[in-house]
């Protein structure tokens, strides 16, 4: 069954020209959302306002429901900042995070031998560390919290090639000498 077109309430005079003087507005949220308003005040269903302004079905409904609710409140935007904020691992779970990344991934299953931070994410989901799945901001976060930064820092990589040693060396400035050496992601702190 399909559900009821939403629409904006009936508007006073005094908010259909507070609407109406929003349309000049050089407040692109304000104007976006006077334009949403009038055009359902009009009788438009959310999908062809949307379709007439060039936005998601969703911003249009956002906008009448918010109108809905706060009246005039709803042209100015509200706090970018989340409402709550979680952490995402508490002190234990990021103490285990740090144990468990000074371990090769291989030892849980991946066919890599090097640490990214997508990488950890999903291996701390899958060893219960978060109840989650978490992005790779949480667990940078996480470790920033443990005062360790994520960076490129060990210059070091070993290899069973007898020439590595000679490869690994480090170029001369004129160009002449082994290969570049490899950079190994890593913690430091």
């Amino acid at each position: 069954m399909a559900k009821a077109p939403i629409y904006v309430r009936t508007l006073t005079d005094a908010e259909r020209a507070a609407l109406t003087a929003g349309l000049r507005s050089q407040d692109a949220f304000g104007l976006r959302r006077c334009q949403i308003l009038l055009a359902s005040a009009r009788g438009k269903r959310a999908a062809q306002i949307a379709g007439e302004l060039g936005c998601d079905t969703d911003t249009a409904l956002n906008a009448i429901n918010a109108f809905n609710g706060t009246g005039l409140a709803a042209l100015t935007p509200g706090s970018p900042v989340p409402h709550t904020i979680s952490v995402a691992f508490d002190a234990a779970a990021a103490e285990r995070l740090r144990a468990l990344l000074h371990q090769s991934p291989r030892n849980f299953g991946k066919a890599t031998s090097l640490w990214t931070l997508a990488l950890a994410a999903e291996v701390s989901f899958a060893q219960g560390l978060t109840s989650e799945r978490v992005s790779r901001e949480a667990v940078r976060t996480a470790l920033q919290r443990l005062g360790l930064r994520w960076k490129r820092a060990q210059q070091w990589i070993t290899s069973p090639d007898p020439e590595y040693v000679r490869k690994k060396r480090p170029r001369a400035p004129d160009g002449a000498g082994g290969a570049p050496s490899r950079v190994r992601f890593g913690l430091s702190g």
